[in-house]
C-alpha cells in the first residue's frame, strides 16, 4: 500500500510526482507543504492529511487564517440553499393546485406551510454540515465547509448547537452575523457558541 504512487507535492512552487508514502518519507516535507492525494479535489497542507501526520510526525495545526470563508461567501451559500428549498416548496404547492380550485384556498395553501421552509433549512443544515461533505449544497458549490476549531468534521450534536444558535446571530438586527467582520476567524456568534469555523480550500 505504501508503494502506490498517489501523492503530488508542490516543490519550489511546482507540482511534482506522483510519489508513494515511502517516497514522501525521503523528501523534505514540512507541515505547510502542499500535497494532493489521488481523489482529493484540491491541495492541502501536509499536516491536514492524517497519514502524513502519522508518517512524518507532524502536530496538527489549527486552520490558517487564509482558510476562513468570507462573509459574502457564507451569505451567498445561504441564499443558494434557501433558493433551492423555496424552489422545491413552490413546485410542491403548484402541484397541489391541480386539486385546489378555489382562489382563497390556493392562497392559504401557499402561505400556511410557508414557515416550514425555515424548519427544513434548519434540519438540512444540521445534517448536511455534520455529514462527510461538511457542507450544504450552497456551501459545497462555493468550496466552503463547516469544521471544528482544528479543521475536522463536526458531530450532529455540535451541528445542532450551531444551527439552533443562529437565532442569537439574527437578534438583534443580525449583529451576530456582522460580528464576523470583527473576528479574526470570521466567526459569527453561532460559530463561537458551537466552537466551529467555516473554512475554504486554499487554491494553488
Amino acid at each position: 500500500m505504501d508503494l502506490i504512487k498517489e501523492y503530488t507535492v508542490v516543490i519550489n512552487g511546482k507540482p511534482q510526482g506522483p510519489f508513494s508514502l515511502a517516497d514522501l518519507n525521503q523528501l523534505d516535507i514540512k507541515p505547510s507543504t502542499f500535497v494532493r492525494k489521488k481523489g482529493m479535489d484540491d491541495y492541502k497542507e501536509a499536516h491536514a492529511i492524517a497519514e502524513l501526520r502519522e508518517l512524518l510526525g507532524f502536530t496538527y495545526q489549527k486552520t490558517a487564517p487564509q482558510y476562513f470563508a468570507a462573509f459574502d461567501q457564507r451569505l451567498l451559500a445561504s441564499v443558494i440553499d434557501h433558493f433551492l428549498i423555496f424552489g422545491i416548496y413552490t413546485i410542491v404547492i403548484l402541484t397541489s393546485y391541480l386539486f385546489i380550485i378555489d382562489k382563497n384556498e390556493r392562497i392559504m395553501a401557499f402561505l400556511v406551510p410557508f414557515p416550514s421552509i425555515f424548519i427544513i433549512k434548519l434540519l438540512y443544515g444540521i445534517f448536511a454540515e455534520a455529514s462527510a461533505k461538511q457542507a450544504t449544497i450552497g456551501k459545497k458549490m462555493l468550496n466552503i465547509k463547516v469544521t471544528d476549531l482544528e479543521g475536522s468534521r463536526i458531530s450532529i450534536g455540535r451541528s445542532l448547537t450551531r444551527n439552533l444558535s443562529k437565532i442569537f446571530s439574527v437578534i438583534p438586527v443580525f449583529f451576530g452575523y456582522l460580528y464576523s467582520f470583527l473576528n479574526k476567524k470570521n466567526q459569527c456568534w453561532h460559530d463561537i457558541s458551537a466552537n466551529t469555523l467555516v473554512i475554504k480550500d486554499r487554491l494553488i
